[in-house]
């Protein structure tokens, strides 16, 4: 965790990657030169000559490690430009999922405001409720009608609307009945139990 970058970059072999492409192209464009006779290194303007390849007093060494920061910043930035891509296509998505869902169930809620029955189910891990009459409720037992959340609020629609919804989002559909199963829930509990 306390690696200096200069050290991850050396375990991850980037910069030997680096390293080891500069001194392939120093080979390439530098021939041989054969030592000087006297022993003493050659001089050119007053400097030995090994100092005169350096440019501006950097090390191969300390270029090479500015190379390979400023591709493992590149490989970030992509790396987060991409996150953020994938993001914002997602929030795309929800937002039109939503749209074609409010589309859906415009209009279509049967709730009523005078129902007097309470019929619980549990969404989310918790015991939900919602408002119903007789009629409605033999209905929602029977799987001829659905409850969608929506905004906060459980609407009463029908399963040909709840079926669509399950089509688009399927987390939106609290209380669908299988008339295909006898009365009894997952649980063993019969759904026109009141409780």
């Amino acid at each position: 965790m306390a690696d200096s970058l200069r050290d991850q970059l050396l375990k991850s072999g980037i910069v030997k990657e680096v390293q080891k492409n500069r001194v392939q192209q120093d080979r390439v464009r530098e021939p041989k030169r054969p030592p000087p006779p006297s022993g003493k290194p050659a001089r050119q303007g007053g400097k030995p000559q090994s100092h005169a390849a350096r440019p501006s007093g950097q090390s191969r060494e300390e270029i090479d490690l500015a190379k390979a920061y400023a591709i493992r910043a590149q490989t970030e930035a992509n790396e987060r430009k991409r996150i953020e891509q994938e993001a914002a296509e997602q929030a795309r998505l929800r937002r039109e999922r939503k749209l074609q869902i409010q589309q859906l169930l415009d209009g279509k809620a049967l709730n009523k405001a005078e129902a007097d029955q309470a019929r619980n189910f549990e969404y989310g891990g918790k015991i939900r409720r919602v408002h119903v009459d007789a009629a409605q409720l033999a209905a929602l037992n029977a799987g001829e009608l659905g409850v969608v959340q929506q905004g906060g609020r459980y609407l009463l629609i029908s399963r040909d609307i709840a079926e669509q919804v399950r089509a688009i989002d399927a987390h939106l559909v609290a209380l669908l009945v299988d008339p295909n199963v006898d009365g009894a829930g997952d649980d063993g509990v019969p759904d026109d139990l009141m409780w």
